[in-house]
């Protein structure tokens, strides 16, 4: 579902307007001088500094390491501006270019802080050390509060930070998300509830943030998912991809172009020093206007930003990683570089312009911090990607909301997917709306059901926000479509309410519901010497809380985990292929139907179907949802 329309909320309105290194003298490379004057993260060069790639090449690993943030002058030697601090990077300039925000820490055992200083050196202080690691500081808009007891401007920071008690998805390290603070450490602030990781956050001269978003919701684009850009604006509303199935898997470090761009890192598996391709996406129309920048072999690239006559400053090395990275300024209409600054001790990435730049544009919030709720509606789900004919009106019957339950960090091991707990579920009115009440600041995946209780489309992992009202044209639409001019026939009632204590908000899992459907009514036919799949109706595998043989026998063979109607399990069990046209070669797959005699009742059938589509979890209370 792509958030797309609010219906505003009067309220207090938020107005926002248009063991550590040793650092050595630095020294300025010979005929190597900027045009202009930069800040430059200058990270190690050796080999060990670089990092391994994570998950499959969809993360780079979290460099900075030994790393130091210095301001390039257009002569001159470079000069240091983290001085003091074991490790820094990833700076950013303010709005009138006379400060700098970026992560650092004091020792090698601290957690990343964000840190400001002065560009002249002086000033440096701490701003905020989050809920953990705090990395990728960029400056928002001013935001001035409008309310009966203050009028007292905001200025705020976005970043990406860690929990410290949250994994993500796929058990490949902390999950993080996009936070915001004020400048004097107040008022931090959660943006992203995704499950997996959110980084790279910028902000666009209309004043949203795009940032990184790594999407791994169900397992259809393989075990590690994709990374798309995805947009919200800074209360945290409304996400929607910006640049998402265009070029290649993972997108990151986005940066908006004084010529109408966003320019960004792609690949299929990125190296783990982070580089890659360049490519682009107009920002008037982010979803039809990709176009590839470098190709592999042109080289790897790092960390692009702007530069105000439309090129970017981006991080450059040859393909095969020799030498280290140097900034380069690039036109991303022909690809055309040119170096801008290179020193060969240290790689030189993350360039900024120090300079004055736009102030982006301001939005009004509806967000109240002392509302628990939030609504979620969408206009019609019968407006998707697919052919109404495949997918008419009338198919989808029922609304499945579900919460995503954050994996816990330093388990054994983590579930192929996320634990999901039932919030509840509502029909569809008529005309294909919807309009729930949901609790607020919560990982949710709506899923539309058919009357077999199938799930037939699937969102990625959304959020409400405290008190606002956020909703969808329709269902995988194409977000840059106008709604339909006609009143949603759910938001003529009040919102159905699924807000159920946490206590309530069951799962379903094999260990507890299904292993003993199998036990009770599966062996007399596929026990010993029985037809396949062979169940045995062992509990437990051969260690101790270990999925079961039964568990092991049925995935991948018979189930296909978020996905019920593609499970060859559930055409068994209702006797037909329940896969639908757009599932392609599944749909035209044969099947083995139940023999007669005692059928399963409705309510069995029911828990095998929600035990697939809840992501066919051995043990639900493993990854924290019982």
């Amino acid at each position: 579902m792509t958030s797309r329309v609010r219906v505003p909320v009067l309220a207090a309105l938020l107005l926002l307007p248009s063991g550590a290194r040793a650092q050595r003298a630095p020294a300025a490379p010979e005929g190597n001088a900027p045009a202009a004057t930069l800040v430059v993260t200058q990270l190690p060069a050796e080999p060990a500094a670089q990092g391994k790639p994570l998950a499959g090449g969809t993360l780079r690993a979290s460099l900075g390491d030994g790393g130091r943030i210095v301001v390039v002058p257009p002569s001159g030697p470079p000069r240091v501006l983290s001085a003091g601090l074991s490790s820094a990077a990833d700076p950013d300039v303010s709005f009138d270019g006379t400060r700098v925000v970026f992560a650092g820490r004091k020792l090698a055992t601290d957690p990343w802080c964000l840190w400001e200083v002065h560009a002249d050196g002086t000033g440096l202080r701490q701003v905020t050390c989050g809920k953990g690691d705090c990395r990728q500081p960029v400056y928002l808009s001013t935001v001035h509060t409008i309310t009966a007891t203050s009028t007292e401007p905001w200025v705020q920071v976005a970043f990406a930070g860690t929990s410290g008690d949250e994994a993500n998805e796929a058990g490949a390290g902390p999950s993080s998300a996009i936070w915001s603070v004020k400048l004097d450490g107040t008022a931090l602030r959660r943006l992203t509830w995704n499950l997996s990781n959110d980084g790279d956050p910028v902000v666009l001269p209309d004043g949203r943030i795009v940032y990184a978003s790594w999407q791994r919701h169900s397992l259809s684009r393989g075990p590690y998912g994709r990374v798309v850009l995805v947009g919200i604006h800074e209360d945290g509303m409304d996400p929607q991809i910006y640049s998402g199935d265009e070029g290649l898997r993972v997108k990151r470090t986005p940066a908006p172009t004084a010529g109408g761009l966003v320019v960004f890192v792609e690949a299929d598996s990125v190296a783990g020093d982070g580089g890659g391709s360049l490519a682009r996406v107009s920002q008037r129309r982010p979803l039809h206007s990709y176009r590839r920048i470098t190709g592999e072999a042109e080289g790897l690239f790092r960390s692009p930003s702007p530069l105000p006559d439309g090129r970017v400053l981006v991080s450059f090395r040859p393909a095969g990683g020799e030498g280290t990275y140097g900034v380069y300024r690039l036109d991303p209409e022909t690809g055309a570089r040119e170096k801008a600054f290179d020193d060969p001790a240290w790689h030189d990435v993350q360039a900024r312009l120090l300079a004055p730049r736009p102030v982006p544009d301001g939005r009004s919030s509806v967000v109240r911090d002392d509302d628990p709720l939030g609504k979620l509606y969408a206009i019609d789900v019968s407006i998707s990607d697919l052919d109404p004919k495949v997918f008419p009106r009338g198919a989808a019957k029922r609304l499945r909301v579900l919460e995503g339950v954050p994996p816990r960090a330093g388990i054994a091991s983590h579930p192929p997917l996320a634990v999901r707990r039932f919030l509840g579920e509502v029909p569809l009115e008529a005309d294909g709306s919807f309009h729930v009440q949901v609790p607020a600041n919560t990982p949710v995946q709506l899923q539309l059901v058919d009357d077999d209780g199938l799930s037939l489309r699937s969102s990625a992992w959304i959020w409400a926000r405290n008190h606002a009202n956020q909703g969808c044209v329709g269902c995988h639409e194409d977000p840059e479509r106008t709604p339909p001019n006609r009143l949603a026939k759910a938001l003529e009632a009040p919102a159905a309410v699924l807000d159920l204590p946490v206590a309530l908000r069951r799962t379903v899992d094999f260990r507890h519901d299904v292993a003993p459907l199998l036990s009770a009514r599966c062996l007399g036919c596929h026990g010993a010497g029985g037809a396949p799949p062979r169940l045995d109706g062992a509990p437990e595998g051969s260690a101790a809380g270990a999925p079961s043989a039964d568990y092991e026998a049925l995935l991948p063979a018979a189930v296909v985990p978020g996905e019920a109607r593609r499970s060859p399990l559930v055409w068994h069990l209702l006797g037909r292929n329940t896969s639908r046209p757009w599932d392609g070669e599944d749909a035209r797959k044969a099947f083995r139907a139940m023999p007669g005699g005692d059928p399963l009742s409705a309510e069995e059938k029911r828990t095998f179907i929600e035990w697939i589509d809840l992501g066919a979890l051995w043990d639900a209370g493993a990854g924290g949802g019982r």
